[in-house]
Protein backbone atom coordinates (compact mmCIF):
# COMPACT_ATOMS: atom_id res chain seq x y z
CA UNK A 1 0.00 0.00 0.00
CA UNK A 2 1.18 3.68 -0.46
CA UNK A 3 2.86 5.33 2.46
CA UNK A 4 0.27 7.77 2.78
CA UNK A 5 -2.71 4.87 3.80
CA UNK A 6 -0.84 4.79 7.28
CA UNK A 7 -1.31 8.37 8.21
CA UNK A 8 -4.90 7.60 7.61
CA UNK A 9 -4.96 4.68 9.84
CA UNK A 10 -3.09 6.81 12.66
CA UNK A 11 -5.88 9.39 13.02
CA UNK A 12 -8.30 6.79 12.39
CA UNK A 13 -6.77 5.06 15.75
CA UNK A 14 -5.02 7.50 18.01
CA UNK A 15 -6.56 10.75 16.08
CA UNK A 16 -6.03 12.84 19.30
CA UNK A 17 -2.57 11.89 20.33
CA UNK A 18 0.36 13.64 20.12
CA UNK A 19 2.41 12.09 17.41
CA UNK A 20 5.25 15.23 16.66
CA UNK A 21 7.24 17.56 19.42
CA UNK A 22 9.22 20.10 18.24
CA UNK A 23 11.68 21.19 20.54
CA UNK A 24 14.05 24.30 20.42
CA UNK A 25 16.59 24.79 23.48
CA UNK A 26 18.42 27.83 22.35
CA UNK A 27 15.05 29.67 21.70
CA UNK A 28 13.29 30.39 25.09
CA UNK A 29 11.01 33.01 23.49
CA UNK A 30 8.17 32.53 20.98
CA UNK A 31 8.99 33.22 17.64
CA UNK A 32 6.61 33.79 14.73
CA UNK A 33 5.37 29.94 13.14
CA UNK A 34 3.48 29.18 9.89
CA UNK A 35 1.14 27.43 12.02
CA UNK A 36 0.71 29.76 14.81
CA UNK A 37 -2.58 28.41 15.88
CA UNK A 38 -2.09 24.71 16.40
CA UNK A 39 0.79 25.83 18.67
CA UNK A 40 0.58 24.21 22.48
CA UNK A 41 2.83 25.89 24.55
CA UNK A 42 3.47 24.00 28.09
CA UNK A 43 6.68 26.20 29.62
CA UNK A 44 6.28 24.29 32.57
CA UNK A 45 7.57 20.86 31.02
CA UNK A 46 10.32 22.92 29.71
CA UNK A 47 11.89 26.69 30.44
CA UNK A 48 12.77 26.76 26.41
CA UNK A 49 10.72 26.53 22.73
CA UNK A 50 8.01 23.53 22.86
CA UNK A 51 5.00 23.05 20.38
CA UNK A 52 3.00 19.53 19.51
CA UNK A 53 0.27 18.32 17.26
CA UNK A 54 -1.93 15.49 17.16
CA UNK A 55 -2.33 13.21 14.69
CA UNK A 56 -5.45 14.65 13.22
CA UNK A 57 -4.06 18.06 13.22
CA UNK A 58 -1.01 16.57 11.20
CA UNK A 59 -3.73 14.77 8.77
CA UNK A 60 -5.70 17.67 8.02
CA UNK A 61 -2.92 19.98 7.57
CA UNK A 62 -0.99 17.62 4.80
CA UNK A 63 -4.96 17.53 3.45
CA UNK A 64 -4.74 21.44 3.05
CA UNK A 65 -1.42 21.53 1.13
CA UNK A 66 -2.81 18.61 -1.15
CA UNK A 67 -6.25 20.23 -1.87
CA UNK A 68 -4.45 23.43 -2.51
CA UNK A 69 -1.82 21.87 -5.01
CA UNK A 70 -4.33 19.95 -6.63
CA UNK A 71 -6.38 23.35 -7.21
CA UNK A 72 -3.36 25.00 -8.47
CA UNK A 73 -2.43 22.32 -11.10
CA UNK A 74 -0.25 20.06 -9.46
CA UNK A 75 -1.26 16.74 -10.73
CA UNK A 76 0.35 13.01 -10.23
CA UNK A 77 4.00 12.49 -11.35
CA UNK A 78 4.79 16.63 -10.56
CA UNK A 79 7.46 17.32 -8.07
CA UNK A 80 7.27 19.57 -5.20
CA UNK A 81 10.50 20.48 -3.49
CA UNK A 82 11.25 21.22 0.42
CA UNK A 83 13.67 23.58 1.56
CA UNK A 84 13.19 23.84 4.87
CA UNK A 85 14.63 23.13 8.38
CA UNK A 86 13.65 21.17 10.95
CA UNK A 87 10.08 21.96 12.32
CA UNK A 88 6.40 20.43 12.92
CA UNK A 89 5.76 21.90 9.51
CA UNK A 90 8.29 19.67 7.71
CA UNK A 91 6.77 15.83 7.57
CA UNK A 92 2.90 17.25 6.99
CA UNK A 93 4.32 19.43 4.14
CA UNK A 94 5.99 15.91 3.20
CA UNK A 95 3.01 13.69 3.21
CA UNK A 96 0.52 16.38 1.51
CA UNK A 97 2.85 16.69 -1.56
CA UNK A 98 2.58 12.44 -1.68
CA UNK A 99 -1.45 12.80 -1.35
CA UNK A 100 -1.72 14.68 -4.74
CA UNK A 101 0.25 11.88 -6.11
CA UNK A 102 2.91 14.37 -6.71
CA UNK A 103 6.95 13.54 -5.90
CA UNK A 104 8.14 15.06 -2.96
CA UNK A 105 11.79 16.27 -3.68
CA UNK A 106 14.06 17.15 -0.34
CA UNK A 107 16.41 19.40 -0.35
CA UNK A 108 19.52 19.45 1.41
CA UNK A 109 19.19 23.19 3.72
CA UNK A 110 23.31 23.30 3.17
CA UNK A 111 22.72 23.84 -0.13
CA UNK A 112 24.31 26.94 -1.41
CA UNK A 113 22.05 29.13 -4.27
CA UNK A 114 24.02 27.38 -6.84
CA UNK A 115 23.29 23.76 -5.54
CA UNK A 116 19.91 24.53 -5.19
CA UNK A 117 19.17 26.10 -9.01
CA UNK A 118 20.92 22.89 -10.04
CA UNK A 119 18.90 20.84 -7.90
CA UNK A 120 15.64 22.14 -8.74
CA UNK A 121 15.85 21.96 -12.44
CA UNK A 122 17.71 18.52 -12.55
CA UNK A 123 14.25 17.42 -10.55
CA UNK A 124 12.16 19.21 -12.69
CA UNK A 125 10.71 20.98 -9.79
CA UNK A 126 7.04 22.43 -10.20
CA UNK A 127 6.47 23.88 -6.93
CA UNK A 128 9.44 24.88 -3.99
CA UNK A 129 8.20 25.14 -0.12
CA UNK A 130 10.81 27.09 1.09
CA UNK A 131 11.36 28.21 5.16
CA UNK A 132 13.11 31.91 6.24
CA UNK A 133 16.32 30.78 6.30
CA UNK A 134 16.43 30.68 2.73
CA UNK A 135 15.26 33.95 1.62
CA UNK A 136 18.62 34.94 0.87
CA UNK A 137 19.64 32.27 -1.40
CA UNK A 138 16.59 32.11 -3.30
CA UNK A 139 17.22 35.85 -4.17
CA UNK A 140 20.21 35.27 -5.90
CA UNK A 141 18.77 32.70 -8.39
CA UNK A 142 14.80 33.68 -7.91
CA UNK A 143 15.01 35.02 -11.67
CA UNK A 144 16.68 31.89 -13.12
CA UNK A 145 14.13 29.53 -11.32
CA UNK A 146 10.53 31.63 -11.00
CA UNK A 147 9.76 30.92 -14.63
CA UNK A 148 6.99 27.92 -14.96
CA UNK A 149 7.79 27.37 -10.77
CA UNK A 150 5.31 27.75 -8.35
CA UNK A 151 7.45 29.20 -4.80
CA UNK A 152 5.82 28.85 -1.62
CA UNK A 153 7.07 30.53 1.47
CA UNK A 154 6.42 28.35 4.84
CA UNK A 155 6.92 31.55 6.97
CA UNK A 156 5.87 34.66 8.77
CA UNK A 157 6.62 38.30 8.40
CA UNK A 158 6.77 39.70 4.87
CA UNK A 159 6.37 37.44 1.89
CA UNK A 160 9.28 37.73 -0.34
CA UNK A 161 8.46 38.96 -3.63
CA UNK A 162 9.25 36.39 -5.47
CA UNK A 163 7.17 33.79 -3.94
CA UNK A 164 3.72 33.44 -2.19
CA UNK A 165 2.39 33.08 0.93
CA UNK A 166 2.37 29.25 2.22
CA UNK A 167 -0.18 29.92 5.46
CA UNK A 168 -2.30 32.37 3.20
CA UNK A 169 -3.28 30.04 0.60
CA UNK A 170 -3.74 27.03 2.26
CA UNK A 171 -5.34 28.22 5.46
CA UNK A 172 -9.25 27.92 3.77
CA UNK A 173 -8.26 24.83 1.72
CA UNK A 174 -10.31 21.83 2.35
CA UNK A 175 -9.06 19.39 5.09
CA UNK A 176 -10.60 16.60 3.66
CA UNK A 177 -8.88 13.84 2.19
CA UNK A 178 -7.93 14.53 -1.52
CA UNK A 179 -8.43 10.53 -2.34
CA UNK A 180 -5.92 10.64 -5.57
CA UNK A 181 -5.60 7.13 -6.28
CA UNK A 182 -2.27 5.54 -5.41
CA UNK A 183 -0.40 2.41 -5.54
CA UNK A 184 2.66 0.59 -4.52
CA UNK A 185 4.21 1.52 -7.77
CA UNK A 186 3.33 4.98 -7.98
CA UNK A 187 6.43 7.14 -7.48
CA UNK A 188 6.80 8.83 -4.69
CA UNK A 189 9.82 10.98 -3.70
CA UNK A 190 13.40 12.20 -5.10
CA UNK A 191 16.45 12.49 -3.04
CA UNK A 192 19.82 13.56 -3.90
CA UNK A 193 23.25 12.19 -3.77
CA UNK A 194 25.92 13.03 -5.04
CA UNK A 195 29.04 10.97 -6.69
CA UNK A 196 32.84 11.97 -6.60
CA UNK A 197 32.52 14.56 -8.74
CA UNK A 198 30.45 16.42 -6.02
CA UNK A 199 28.01 16.84 -8.85
CA UNK A 200 23.95 15.69 -7.19
CA UNK A 201 22.09 12.93 -8.52
CA UNK A 202 18.37 12.36 -8.48
CA UNK A 203 17.82 9.47 -6.93
CA UNK A 204 13.69 8.34 -8.00
CA UNK A 205 11.81 6.50 -5.49
CA UNK A 206 8.46 4.68 -5.74
CA UNK A 207 5.96 4.23 -2.97
CA UNK A 208 7.06 0.89 -2.04
CA UNK A 209 10.35 1.93 -1.29
CA UNK A 210 9.33 4.04 1.33
CA UNK A 211 6.93 1.48 2.46
CA UNK A 212 9.56 -1.03 2.76
CA UNK A 213 11.56 1.46 4.57
CA UNK A 214 8.63 1.68 7.81
CA UNK A 215 8.74 -2.20 7.82
CA UNK A 216 12.36 -2.58 8.11
CA UNK A 217 12.85 -0.05 10.98
CA UNK A 218 9.96 -1.18 12.90
CA UNK A 219 11.55 -5.16 12.21
CA UNK A 220 14.61 -4.35 12.96
CA UNK A 221 14.12 -2.12 16.14
CA UNK A 222 10.56 -3.44 17.26
CA UNK A 223 8.67 0.12 17.68
CA UNK A 224 5.50 0.14 19.20
CA UNK A 225 2.78 2.97 19.81
CA UNK A 226 4.09 3.83 23.29
CA UNK A 227 8.01 4.27 22.16
CA UNK A 228 8.73 8.00 21.76
CA UNK A 229 11.55 8.55 19.00
CA UNK A 230 14.42 11.26 19.33
CA UNK A 231 14.91 12.69 15.86
CA UNK A 232 18.05 14.98 15.83
CA UNK A 233 19.24 14.83 12.22
CA UNK A 234 17.84 16.69 9.16
CA UNK A 235 14.42 15.11 7.74
CA UNK A 236 15.84 15.87 4.22
CA UNK A 237 18.24 12.98 5.00
CA UNK A 238 17.14 9.50 4.12
CA UNK A 239 18.20 8.20 7.32
CA UNK A 240 16.46 10.62 9.97
CA UNK A 241 13.16 10.39 8.32
CA UNK A 242 13.11 6.60 7.44
CA UNK A 243 14.33 5.58 11.13
CA UNK A 244 11.47 7.93 11.57
CA UNK A 245 8.73 5.88 9.25
CA UNK A 246 9.73 3.01 12.09
CA UNK A 247 7.46 4.97 15.16
CA UNK A 248 5.22 6.62 12.18
CA UNK A 249 4.06 2.85 10.89
CA UNK A 250 3.08 1.94 14.66
CA UNK A 251 1.73 5.76 15.28
CA UNK A 252 4.23 6.19 17.90
CA UNK A 253 5.33 9.92 18.96
CA UNK A 254 8.69 11.73 17.81
CA UNK A 255 10.36 14.39 19.16
CA UNK A 256 12.30 16.85 16.91
CA UNK A 257 15.30 18.47 18.93
CA UNK A 258 17.01 21.87 17.25
CA UNK A 259 19.95 21.36 18.74
CA UNK A 260 23.25 18.47 19.40
CA UNK A 261 24.38 19.44 22.80
CA UNK A 262 24.72 16.72 25.50
CA UNK A 263 22.79 18.46 27.83
CA UNK A 264 19.70 19.43 25.06
CA UNK A 265 20.05 15.40 24.20
CA UNK A 266 19.37 14.57 28.15
CA UNK A 267 16.87 17.53 28.63
CA UNK A 268 14.85 16.12 25.69
CA UNK A 269 14.68 12.45 26.31
CA UNK A 270 14.56 13.38 29.96
CA UNK A 271 11.10 15.75 29.70
CA UNK A 272 9.76 13.91 26.68
CA UNK A 273 10.24 10.25 27.95
CA UNK A 274 12.32 9.34 24.84
CA UNK A 275 13.05 5.87 24.41
CA UNK A 276 14.79 5.35 21.30
CA UNK A 277 17.51 7.74 20.18
CA UNK A 278 19.36 7.96 16.73
CA UNK A 279 22.97 9.34 17.66
CA UNK A 280 26.05 10.45 15.01
CA UNK A 281 29.59 9.22 16.53
CA UNK A 282 30.14 13.06 17.32
CA UNK A 283 27.16 13.71 19.09
CA UNK A 284 28.12 10.08 20.97
CA UNK A 285 31.23 11.09 21.87
CA UNK A 286 30.39 14.73 23.18
CA UNK A 287 27.93 13.28 25.63
CA UNK A 288 30.78 10.54 26.72
CA UNK A 289 33.14 13.46 26.79
CA UNK A 290 30.35 14.98 28.86
CA UNK A 291 29.78 12.60 31.13
CA UNK A 292 33.66 11.60 31.86
CA UNK A 293 34.44 15.54 32.58
CA UNK A 294 31.36 15.75 34.98
CA UNK A 295 29.53 18.46 32.70
CA UNK A 296 26.60 16.01 33.04
CA UNK A 297 25.20 13.53 36.00
CA UNK A 298 23.34 10.58 35.10
CA UNK A 299 21.83 11.07 38.23
CA UNK A 300 19.71 14.26 36.78
CA UNK A 301 18.01 12.92 34.02
CA UNK A 302 15.15 10.33 34.31
CA UNK A 303 16.46 8.19 31.56
CA UNK A 304 15.70 4.58 33.16
CA UNK A 305 12.89 4.25 29.72
CA UNK A 306 15.79 4.84 27.12
CA UNK A 307 16.21 1.49 25.74
CA UNK A 308 17.96 1.51 22.05
CA UNK A 309 21.02 3.73 21.32
CA UNK A 310 21.38 3.36 17.27
CA UNK A 311 24.21 4.93 14.91
CA UNK A 312 24.62 5.28 11.32
CA UNK A 313 25.38 7.24 8.67
CA UNK A 314 29.37 6.60 9.30
CA UNK A 315 31.98 3.93 10.46
CA UNK A 316 31.67 3.59 14.02
CA UNK A 317 34.94 2.76 16.50
CA UNK A 318 34.42 0.36 18.67
CA UNK A 319 36.04 2.27 21.88
CA UNK A 320 33.14 4.58 21.82
CA UNK A 321 30.62 1.38 22.03
CA UNK A 322 32.61 -0.03 25.12
CA UNK A 323 32.59 3.58 27.04
CA UNK A 324 28.75 4.08 25.97
CA UNK A 325 28.49 0.61 27.40
CA UNK A 326 29.76 1.80 30.99
CA UNK A 327 27.71 4.65 31.33
CA UNK A 328 24.44 2.29 29.49
CA UNK A 329 24.63 -0.90 30.20
CA UNK A 330 21.46 -1.78 29.81
CA UNK A 331 21.29 0.17 26.20
CA UNK A 332 20.43 -1.94 23.20
CA UNK A 333 23.27 -1.09 20.41
CA UNK A 334 22.49 -1.33 17.23
CA UNK A 335 24.44 0.04 13.87
CA UNK A 336 22.83 0.78 10.56
CA UNK A 337 24.48 0.81 6.81
CA UNK A 338 21.92 2.17 4.11
CA UNK A 339 22.37 4.42 1.22
CA UNK A 340 20.01 6.96 -0.38
CA UNK A 341 19.58 4.60 -3.81
CA UNK A 342 18.44 2.16 -1.41
CA UNK A 343 16.27 4.32 0.40
CA UNK A 344 18.52 5.25 3.82
CA UNK A 345 19.46 2.75 6.44
CA UNK A 346 18.64 -0.51 6.89
CA UNK A 347 19.59 -3.07 4.06
CA UNK A 348 22.55 -3.68 6.34
CA UNK A 349 22.39 -3.66 10.21
CA UNK A 350 24.23 -5.17 13.26
CA UNK A 351 21.29 -6.28 14.77
CA UNK A 352 20.65 -5.14 18.88
CA UNK A 353 21.58 -9.15 19.41
CA UNK A 354 24.77 -8.99 18.07
CA UNK A 355 26.86 -6.06 20.02
CA UNK A 356 29.62 -8.57 20.41
CA UNK A 357 30.31 -7.64 16.53
CA UNK A 358 30.53 -4.23 16.95
CA UNK A 359 33.13 -3.14 13.91
CA UNK A 360 31.18 -4.63 11.36
CA UNK A 361 28.32 -3.06 9.59
CA UNK A 362 25.99 -6.44 10.33
CA UNK A 363 24.09 -8.71 8.10
CA UNK A 364 21.60 -8.37 5.44
CA UNK A 365 18.64 -6.05 6.78
CA UNK A 366 14.90 -7.68 6.97
CA UNK A 367 13.73 -8.05 2.88
CA UNK A 368 17.38 -7.44 1.83
CA UNK A 369 20.15 -9.45 -0.24
CA UNK A 370 23.68 -8.62 0.00
CA UNK A 371 26.62 -10.14 -2.28
CA UNK A 372 30.83 -9.05 -2.32
CA UNK A 373 31.97 -9.19 -5.96
CA UNK A 374 35.21 -9.06 -7.95
CA UNK A 375 35.71 -6.12 -10.71
CA UNK A 376 34.19 -8.78 -12.84
CA UNK A 377 30.96 -8.93 -10.66
CA UNK A 378 31.67 -12.40 -9.80
CA UNK A 379 31.18 -13.43 -6.15
CA UNK A 380 34.38 -13.30 -4.07
CA UNK A 381 35.25 -15.63 -1.22
CA UNK A 382 34.89 -15.62 2.57
CA UNK A 383 37.12 -13.29 4.05
CA UNK A 384 38.16 -11.48 0.32
CA UNK A 385 37.60 -7.68 -0.20
CA UNK A 386 35.69 -6.60 -2.83
CA UNK A 387 32.25 -4.53 -4.14
CA UNK A 388 29.18 -4.28 -1.55
CA UNK A 389 26.08 -4.89 -3.80
CA UNK A 390 22.38 -4.83 -2.24
CA UNK A 391 19.27 -5.80 -3.47
CA UNK A 392 15.57 -5.79 -2.48
CA UNK A 393 12.37 -3.93 -2.45
CA UNK A 394 13.49 -0.69 -1.47
CA UNK A 395 15.91 -0.11 -4.24
CA UNK A 396 15.70 3.03 -6.35
CA UNK A 397 14.35 2.75 -9.68
CA UNK A 398 16.87 5.00 -11.23
CA UNK A 399 18.99 8.15 -11.35
CA UNK A 400 16.65 10.66 -12.85
CA UNK A 401 16.97 11.54 -16.57
CA UNK A 402 20.22 10.11 -16.22
CA UNK A 403 20.28 6.33 -17.76
CA UNK A 404 24.12 6.19 -18.15
CA UNK A 405 24.55 6.75 -14.02
CA UNK A 406 22.03 4.42 -13.57
CA UNK A 407 23.59 1.52 -15.64
CA UNK A 408 26.59 2.18 -14.16
CA UNK A 409 25.05 1.04 -10.51
CA UNK A 410 22.08 -1.18 -10.78
CA UNK A 411 22.96 -4.89 -12.57
CA UNK A 412 20.47 -6.97 -12.77
CA UNK A 413 18.55 -5.71 -9.87
CA UNK A 414 21.59 -4.91 -7.86
CA UNK A 415 22.94 -2.19 -6.70
CA UNK A 416 27.26 -1.47 -6.73
CA UNK A 417 27.06 0.31 -3.54
CA UNK A 418 31.15 1.73 -4.07
CA UNK A 419 31.76 0.19 -0.99
CA UNK A 420 34.76 -2.20 -0.76
CA UNK A 421 33.99 -4.91 2.08
CA UNK A 422 34.23 -8.02 3.34
CA UNK A 423 32.52 -11.04 4.99
CA UNK A 424 33.90 -13.04 8.00
CA UNK A 425 33.59 -16.48 9.41
CA UNK A 426 30.40 -15.73 10.88
CA UNK A 427 28.34 -13.85 7.78
CA UNK A 428 29.15 -10.45 9.58
CA UNK A 429 29.93 -7.66 6.78
CA UNK A 430 32.74 -5.15 7.46
CA UNK A 431 33.40 -2.51 5.17
CA UNK A 432 37.35 -1.67 4.08
CA UNK A 433 37.76 1.22 2.30
CA UNK A 434 35.14 3.64 -0.20
CA UNK A 435 35.49 3.14 -3.63
CA UNK A 436 34.79 6.39 -4.23
CA UNK A 437 36.97 9.41 -2.26
CA UNK A 438 33.35 11.00 -0.46
CA UNK A 439 34.52 11.76 2.80
CA UNK A 440 32.17 11.57 5.49
CA UNK A 441 32.46 14.11 8.60
CA UNK A 442 30.33 13.91 11.29
CA UNK A 443 27.92 12.02 9.09
CA UNK A 444 27.52 14.56 6.31
CA UNK A 445 29.41 13.91 3.04
CA UNK A 446 32.24 16.12 1.44
CA UNK A 447 33.52 15.85 -2.18
CA UNK A 448 36.87 15.96 -2.65
CA UNK A 449 36.83 17.44 -6.05
CA UNK A 450 34.66 20.67 -4.56
CA UNK A 451 36.78 21.60 -3.00
CA UNK A 452 39.88 21.60 -5.12
CA UNK A 453 38.33 23.19 -7.43
CA UNK A 454 37.55 26.24 -4.97
CA UNK A 455 40.80 26.16 -3.54
CA UNK A 456 42.38 25.60 -7.26
CA UNK A 457 41.00 29.46 -7.71
CA UNK A 458 43.72 30.73 -4.87
CA UNK A 459 46.13 33.09 -6.36
CA UNK A 460 49.00 31.27 -4.23
CA UNK A 461 47.63 27.49 -5.16
CA UNK A 462 49.70 25.74 -7.93
CA UNK A 463 47.95 22.18 -6.74
CA UNK A 464 45.61 20.84 -4.30
CA UNK A 465 44.32 17.61 -3.58
CA UNK A 466 41.92 16.70 -0.31
CA UNK A 467 41.86 13.58 1.61
CA UNK A 468 40.30 12.42 4.57
CA UNK A 469 41.89 11.67 7.67
CA UNK A 470 40.81 9.96 10.69
CA UNK A 471 39.06 12.44 13.52
CA UNK A 472 38.20 11.07 16.76
CA UNK A 473 35.12 12.93 16.84
CA UNK A 474 33.73 13.12 13.78
CA UNK A 475 34.98 10.19 12.06
CA UNK A 476 37.24 11.93 9.18
CA UNK A 477 37.99 15.95 8.51
CA UNK A 478 38.66 17.13 5.06
CA UNK A 479 42.89 17.43 4.72
CA UNK A 480 43.91 19.65 1.99
CA UNK A 481 47.52 19.43 0.55
CA UNK A 482 48.59 22.50 -1.11
CA UNK A 483 51.18 22.85 -3.84
CA UNK A 484 52.26 26.34 -4.21
CA UNK A 485 53.33 28.37 -6.96
CA UNK A 486 56.92 29.14 -7.82
CA UNK A 487 57.95 32.68 -5.50
CA UNK A 488 54.70 32.90 -4.12
CA UNK A 489 53.89 32.49 -0.35
CA UNK A 490 51.29 30.81 1.23
CA UNK A 491 50.03 30.58 4.92
CA UNK A 492 47.40 28.99 6.53
CA UNK A 493 45.85 31.46 7.63
CA UNK A 494 45.85 32.70 3.96
CA UNK A 495 43.80 29.55 3.19
CA UNK A 496 41.57 29.54 6.45
CA UNK A 497 40.25 33.12 5.47
CA UNK A 498 39.72 32.00 1.93
CA UNK A 499 38.14 29.33 3.09
CA UNK A 500 35.54 31.37 4.75
CA UNK A 501 33.31 31.18 1.23
CA UNK A 502 32.23 27.55 1.88
CA UNK A 503 30.03 26.44 4.23
CA UNK A 504 31.82 25.60 7.47
CA UNK A 505 31.36 21.57 6.93
CA UNK A 506 33.03 21.63 3.57
CA UNK A 507 35.92 23.78 5.14
CA UNK A 508 39.38 21.76 5.29
CA UNK A 509 40.16 20.92 9.00
CA UNK A 510 44.05 20.37 8.28
CA UNK A 511 46.16 21.98 5.83
CA UNK A 512 49.63 20.50 4.39
CA UNK A 513 52.05 21.92 2.28
CA UNK A 514 53.49 19.85 0.32
CA UNK A 515 53.62 18.32 -3.51
CA UNK A 516 50.62 16.93 -5.01
CA UNK A 517 51.46 13.34 -6.50
CA UNK A 518 50.18 12.73 -10.36
CA UNK A 519 50.42 9.43 -12.11
CA UNK A 520 51.28 9.70 -15.78
CA UNK A 521 47.54 10.17 -17.09
CA UNK A 522 47.43 13.47 -14.81
CA UNK A 523 45.33 11.65 -12.01
CA UNK A 524 46.11 12.48 -8.73
CA UNK A 525 47.21 9.56 -6.51
CA UNK A 526 45.44 9.72 -3.67
CA UNK A 527 46.07 6.23 -2.69
CA UNK A 528 49.75 7.52 -2.24
CA UNK A 529 48.76 10.88 0.01
CA UNK A 530 46.60 8.41 2.42
CA UNK A 531 49.93 6.75 2.77
CA UNK A 532 51.49 9.70 3.67
CA UNK A 533 49.09 11.60 5.64
CA UNK A 534 45.81 9.52 6.41
CA UNK A 535 44.61 6.37 8.17
CA UNK A 536 47.72 4.58 6.60
CA UNK A 537 50.39 6.83 7.82
CA UNK A 538 48.73 6.60 11.08
CA UNK A 539 48.63 2.93 11.32
CA UNK A 540 51.75 3.05 9.94
CA UNK A 541 53.51 4.91 13.31
CA UNK A 542 51.51 3.15 15.46
CA UNK A 543 53.10 -0.33 14.15
CA UNK A 544 56.68 1.15 14.53
CA UNK A 545 56.14 2.27 18.08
Amino acid sequence: MPITDILEKNCELYGDDVCLVEINPEQSVRRHVTWKEYELIEPSRAPYYRREITWNIFNEKANRLANFLLASGVKKGDKVGILMMNGLEWLPIYFGILKTGALAVPLNFRYSAEEIRYCVELADVDVLIFGPEFIGRLEEIAEDIIHNRLLLYAGEGVCPPFSESYSALTADCSSANPNVPLTDDDFAAIYFSSGTTGFPKAILHKHRSLMHACIVEQKHHGQTKDDVFLCIPPLYHTGAKMHWFGSFLVGGKAVLLKGTEPKYIFDAVSNEKCTIVWLLVPWAQDILNALDRGDLKLSDYELSQWRLMHIGAQPVPQSLIRRWKEYFPHHQYDTNYGLSEAIGPGCVHLGVENIHKVGAIGVPGYGWEVKIVDENGNPVRQGEVGELCVKGPGLMTCYYKDPKATAEVLKDGWLLTGDMAMQDEDGFIFLVDRKKDVIITGGENIYPVQIENFLAAHPDVNDVAVIGIPDRRLGEIACAIISVKKGHTCTEESINEFCRQLPRYKRPRKIIFADVPRNATGKIEKPKLRAMYGADAIVAVQNKS
